[in-house]
């Protein structure tokens, strides 16, 4: 196990992948990584990525970067769990660059939806450090919410009932996740 990552370790892996990288690409931040960097939270255990398009040579690069670092490293996304939000590629927000490689946000309503279903405490929370933040808007939560709909049925692991009804119920702000 590796120890918790934050801010600084972070940036200190962007920093790495723009050195190591042998082409252009872009990577987005997902979860903890996304928390840490804009400081809702102080620490976290993985940092989730994903890269479209990948830069040459970035797994090679954090296999080398997770030693160096003491770094978890996993690749995840919203749209490992959920179905891809239409634009969000559009509306995840430009970090920074370092060397060849682009670094972004993944879309915010895409991490808060996916939180939403998941509905883990920490989960919720990140979610409204959202709203509060205004990083989402809850109107167009829904909205975006109701553009996957017809596709979470691809999702065999979500209730599409079950889904919507915590959709509308942290959108009416009433939702508090569960304990575990």
């Amino acid at each position: 196990m590796r120890a918790a990552s934050d801010a600084r370790k972070i940036e200190r892996l962007m920093q790495g992948i723009g050195r190591l990288a042998k082409g252009p690409g872009r990577v987005y931040l997902v979860g903890g990584a996304s928390a840490v960097t804009i400081g809702w939270r102080s620490t976290t255990v993985d940092a989730d990525l994903k890269f479209d398009p990948e830069p040459e040579g970035v797994f090679d690069a954090i296999t080398k970067l997770k030693v160096e670092l003491d770094i978890n490293v996993e690749m995840a996304a919203p749209d490992d769990f959920i179905p891809p939000l239409p634009g969000w590629k559009d509306r995840s927000p430009f970090i920074i660059r370092h060397g060849p490689v682009d670094f972004f946000h993944y879309d915010f309503y895409a991490q808060a939806l996916a939180k939403i279903e998941r509905g883990h405490a920490t989960d919720i929370e990140d979610a409204r450090q959202m709203t509060v933040r205004g990083l989402i808007d809850v109107l167009e939560l829904a909205r975006q919410f109701d553009a996957i709909a017809p596709y979470i049925i691809r999702y065999p692991a979500i209730d599409p009932d079950a889904f919507r009804a915590k959709v509308e119920s942290f959108t009416r702000g009433k939702f508090h996740g569960d304990t575990g």
